[in-house]
This record gives C-alpha cells, structure tokens and sequence, in this order.
C-alpha cells in the first residue's frame, strides 16, 4: 500500500518487526528497508514474561494472555500500516522457558506468520550488526542488556567476534539475587569472570544497547544538563559513568534527577542495569560508555540488505533521503556537495574523513527548511538536523551540521545563534562551518536554488593571489552586488583575496 503523502519515500514498501523480549514486546513498522531506516509505527507493551522465570522456570501466565491480546492488535496494526513482510523475533524468555514452545506455537496462531526464536549466539550477533549498522565505524565491545540475558560481542569495523550470553538481563538478575542489590553485584560479578572477552575491551568503548541502559543515559543526561536530548551516540566518560552509576545503584532511584521520566515498570529494574554496567566497566576499563539506539531489530534489517547496500554511509543516505523529501531540488543538492568539494581543495583546506562526511551531509541539507518562514528557516533547520534520527554522526559532527545550516540562513556573524549547540562542538567544527555556510550563502544567490549553474562555475588563480570565482558568459547576468558582498564576507572569514569575474570581461574585486 503505497501513501498518498508526498511526504513519504515512494519507493519503500514498509515492512514491521515485532520483537518479543523477556520484559517488553515491541512492533516497529519501518517505511522500507534501507541502510538508514526510519520508523512509520512504533508501539511495546511492558509484559514481562521473563518475570519469575527462575523460581517457575515457565513464562508469567498474565504476561501470556496479555500478549496474546496484544499481538492481536500489533499484526492488526501491521496490516493497517501496509507492511508487506512481518518479522517475529524471540529472545532469551521464550527460549528457555519449560513452556516457551507452547507459547511460541499459540503466538504464531495468533500472528500468523513464523516467529523466530534466536539462540543467544545470534543475539549477540544481530545486536552487535545493529552496533555496526550505527556508527562509521564501531571499535570495542557491544553489550545488550534485555530482561532475561546479556549479550556480549567483540566489534572492530565490519568484524564480529564470538559473542556470549549471560543471565544478567535485569528481570533475571532481580529474581536470583531475590530483591537483594548486594547479591546482584555478586551474581554479576561472577558471571561477567565467564566473558574473557571483556579483557580485549581495555582502554576501548563499550556500546550499550538496551532499553534499561537507555533510561540510565537519560538519567545521566539530566543530572548533567545535557543540551542534546538525542540517545543515539551519546557519550558518558568512564569516571563520569563510574560516579553515576554508584548513585544509580542504590535502592534510592526514586531520588535521582529526571527520574518522573522512566515509565514505573521500568524504574525497578533501573538498579539492576547499573550494577551490570559498573561490574562491566570493573572488568573491562573502557575509555567511554556510548549509547546506541540500535540493537538486535536494526541489525536484523541490516542483515536482510545486500553487501552493498550495507556499505553505505547511514548519514549520507538519511541526509540524501531528508534532501528527497524537503529540499526544493535534490539535484541541486548533489550540485553543492560536489561544489563545496571543488572550494575547499581551491581554498587550500584540509579535511579529515569525518570532516569531508559532514560537508557532504550538510550540502544535502542544506535547502530543508526552505517552506518556513525566511525569518525562522535557520531555527526549524538547526532543529530538525540536531534531533534527527541519524546514525553514524557524533554529538560534536550533528552541531556542526545543525550551525553550518543556521549560519547559511541567519548570518555567519551571528554569534547569538544556539549557544547550547555550538557548546558540543569543538572550535575547529564551527569554524569549518561558517565557512561552508558562508560558501553556500555565496552559489546560493547565483543558483535560485535551481540545478545547472553550479557545474558551470569555477575557481581560477589569479596573480597576487587572488582566487577568482568565474561564472561563463551565458550566465553573465546573474553578475550582481548582492553575490558579490557575500563573496566579501566568504574573503573575511577565509582571510583570503577573491574576486567575482565573468569569463572573458573584468573582475571585481570584493576585498
């Protein structure tokens, strides 16, 4: 079923996930599958099968009816959203639960579809391709933190080593340790000696997956007045982890900051992931906590691309599908990446890998907030790229998109421009930002924000080391005084001679 908005990728056929974990099930209908997937539905229900699992050894009994009535409506709501395929994923609870096979077969009856119940080992490793899938590149240890089990995985680029599950998923951990934090630490301790690959991990980040170390962030982010209420690569320093979670392991979580944003039936189990983090970190010594958002769902997906589609850069390709759907033209987007690229090699400047992404990413989105107001694009603009649902950026690489887009609206001499962002970059970020801004406040008067110019402009050396911006004598029209200030504000900044010419006429001079 295809949407009738134009605000939708038409050639996306959506597919949905339903993921049955031992505390949560969650259905996600995503609009198609791609290397940077988006959601269209998002829906879980905290059942908690796992509960009770070690005394019982069976599933909760309520837990089962009410997902039985749940998945009802989540295959319900999977058809409404158009979704050609469904996918049913089970972890730890249904696997070794005396009667997960019984409750596998009556969900199936009721899903009608097949529900693939994943050992641990596959676990870790379509958690530790969700790791992958979400950052350019990944290197340290991937841990994934569900109610019923903790999965480990070594991940350095594409590579994945061996993974292990232990039985510390927070639902699991409070049933052995029978209410008792000090014995949690224990039980943790020893199960955590199990996993030697935490040893290879020194000095390394650790990725934490998972919806308990998620809500932990979250706490962290408020106690530290974080600007940036993005989860996905968020950073927490090792000794800035180590004083957190030595609060958040305390009985007293009802106490700590932001707490009023953490559902109720998931604050209890709050301790029990800090205390596997900070055993984890004991073990391991790593040189940050990072968050990811993306976990066991998005490296199944990442899984069901082809080796080519895998890849590709996920900012590149959500910025490229951002510039489909709001830019007045893609082309013209694909023209200023190629464009900035050609300024920066004739300014003479650098660019590190990341660098040159996020030129490229800030290019495609440059024209997003075009619809707005003129007096607020810059706002809306900085907003939606700051919060969006990118992968594959850092904190600091998503401020310097978000200013470089300000600056190219609102002025590359306003200072008073989302102080709270610019705080996340570092100088270098903001600097090479205002000078792409100042670059694309330049081409964007001489294009009407239309394709085929661009490719006709060119730098030329001139003596005395002016740098000439050449436009050919068909266009030699579009020669004017408000191009021409913004090339003066493109020299002050750069420090640098330029002039704007006509091919065959004079040049002028704009500093």
């Amino acid at each position: 079923m295809l949407s009738d908005s134009q605000g939708r990728l038409q050639d996306r056929r959506p597919l949905s996930i339903i993921d049955i974990g031992s505390n949560s099930i969650r259905l996600v209908v995503y609009e198609g599958l791609a290397r940077s997937p988006t959601m269209l539905f998002n829906e879980k229900m905290l059942a908690g099968l796992g509960r009770g699992i070690v005394s019982t050894g069976k599933l909760d009994p309520e837990a089962v009816t009410r997902s039985m009535e749940e998945f009802r409506r989540f295959r319900a709501l999977s058809e409404q959203a158009g979704a050609e395929h469904m996918y049913v994923l089970a972890t730890a609870a249904a696997r070794e639960a005396v009667n997960g096979p019984d409750f596998i077969h009556r969900a199936e009856d009721v899903l009608k579809t097949e529900i693939r119940v994943i050992s641990g080992r596959q676990e870790a490793y379509y958690s530790a391709l969700g790791v992958i899938s979400g950052f350019h590149p990944a290197d340290g240890i991937a841990g994934d933190l569900g109610g019923g089990s903790l999965e480990l995985v070594d991940v350095d680029g594409e590579a994945i080593g061996d993974g292990i599950t232990l039985p510390l998923g927070g639902l699991r951990l409070q049933d052995m340790a029978k209410n008792s934090l000090t014995q949690a630490a224990k039980i943790a301790r020893d199960e955590l000696a199990k996993a030697k690959l935490l040893k290879r991990g020194q000095g390394r980040p650790f990725y934490a997956v998972g919806g308990t170390w998620r809500n932990l962030a979250r706490l962290h982010m408020e106690m530290t007045n974080y600007p940036l209420g993005v989860m996905h690569h968020y950073e927490i320093s090792a000794e800035s982890a180590a004083n957190f979670l030595k609060q958040a392991a305390k009985a007293e979580i009802e106490k700590v900051k932001g707490i009023e944003g953490v559902s109720k039936n998931r604050r209890s189990l709050l301790p029990y992931g800090a205390i596997v983090l900070q055993e984890i970190m004991a073990a391991m010594q790593p040189s940050k906590i990072i968050v990811s958002a993306l976990g066991v769902r998005e490296g199944f997906l990442y899984s069901l691309l082809d080796k080519a589609e895998q890849k590709a850069d996920p900012l590149i390709s959500a910025s490229e599908e951002l510039a489909r759907l709001r830019s007045r033209s893609v082309t013209h987007a694909h023209e200023l990446v190629d464009w900035t690229a050609k300024t920066f090699a004739a300014f003479g400047i650098d660019e590190t890998e990341d660098e040159a992404r996020y030129r490229h990413a800030a290019a495609l989105l440059a024209d997003i907030g075009w619809r707005a107001h003129p007096e607020y694009r810059g706002k809306q603009s900085l907003n939606i790229i700051a919060h969006a649902s990118f992968f594959g950026v850092d904190h600091p690489g998503r401020a310097f998109l978000a200013m470089a887009n300000a600056y190219r609206h609102d002025g590359i001499f306003n200072e008073a421009i989302a102080p709270e962002i610019k705080a996340l970059a570092p100088p270098r970020y903001l600097e090479r930002a205002r000078v792409l801004a100042a670059m694309m406040r330049v081409v964007y008067l001489l294009t009407a924000s239309m394709p085929g110019i661009m490719p006709r402009l060119k730098w030329e050396q001139r003596g005395n080391g002016v740098l000439a911006l050449v436009l050919p004598a068909s266009l030699a029209d579009l020669y004017g005084e408000r191009p021409a200030g913004r090339l003066a504000q493109l020299a002050r900044i750069t420090n640098r001679r330029l002039v704007l010419a006509v091919e065959g006429g004079p040049s002028v001079s704009v500093k």
